[in-house]
């Protein structure tokens, strides 16, 4: 009886935590998705202040960050690509298709990337967009999504390559104010976007 019972715990945890195999053309968004599972434990607060932070290649430090972060750091440390000037390159080329939600007149290299109605409209901008989906098998590891928030704060996270056993669908991992986290929250929240990268850009 209690090989039985070990079997079966085993077995569950196995249905958790396994992740199953990817062809190669989502190699890109599973080295994301475990670059931002590395910050689990790393980035330990949610922290919206306001940091003037080198450029390029700026961060604040590790261990605090908001939602944002966590795409930027995967990006980084997956793929080399640093969205800080991605995003400052784009804004350039046109800021007047970038959001004027902070009255802003001109590109500010420590927060736009950060800010999440930026990113979006940078992914739009890139291609990446994908419909926004109620059915969970359209998520795959690495891809990023948007939501709104009570309050209309928007979020974003990344879709992890791990499974709820209870839900059958992916985790995602994220920092919604207690540093990065990997939970079962793909529909806790209004989805407002849906992003899916696939090679280097």
């Amino acid at each position: 009886m209690i090989l039985v019972r070990l079997t079966l715990i085993l077995t569950c945890l196995s249905l958790l935590f396994l992740a199953p195999k990817f062809s190669a053309a989502n190699q890109f968004g599973l080295a994301l998705a475990d670059a931002a599972e590395q910050q689990v434990g790393v980035t330990v607060t949610y922290d919206p202040s306001y940091v003037s932070i080198p450029f390029p290649g700026g961060d604040i430090p590790r261990d605090k960050g908001v939602c944002s972060d966590v795409f930027i750091r995967a990006l980084r440390d997956a793929h080399q690509i640093d969205l800080q000037q991605r995003v400052n390159t784009d804004m350039k080329k046109a800021f007047s298709r970038y959001p004027k939600t902070w009255g802003l007149k001109s590109t500010d290299t420590s927060i736009d990337h950060r800010r999440v109605y930026n990113l979006q409209r940078f992914l739009e901008r890139q291609g990446f967009s994908l419909p926004v989906s109620s059915d969970a098998n359209d998520y795959l590891p690495g891809d990023i999504v948007t939501w709104m928030l009570p309050g209309n704060l928007p979020h974003l996270g990344l879709v992890s390559d791990k499974k709820s056993l209870w839900s059958d669908r992916y985790l995602v991992i994220h920092n919604i104010g207690a540093g990065t986290q990997i939970e079962d929250r793909l529909f806790d929240f209004d989805v407002k976007g849906h992003y899916r990268i696939t090679q280097t850009f």
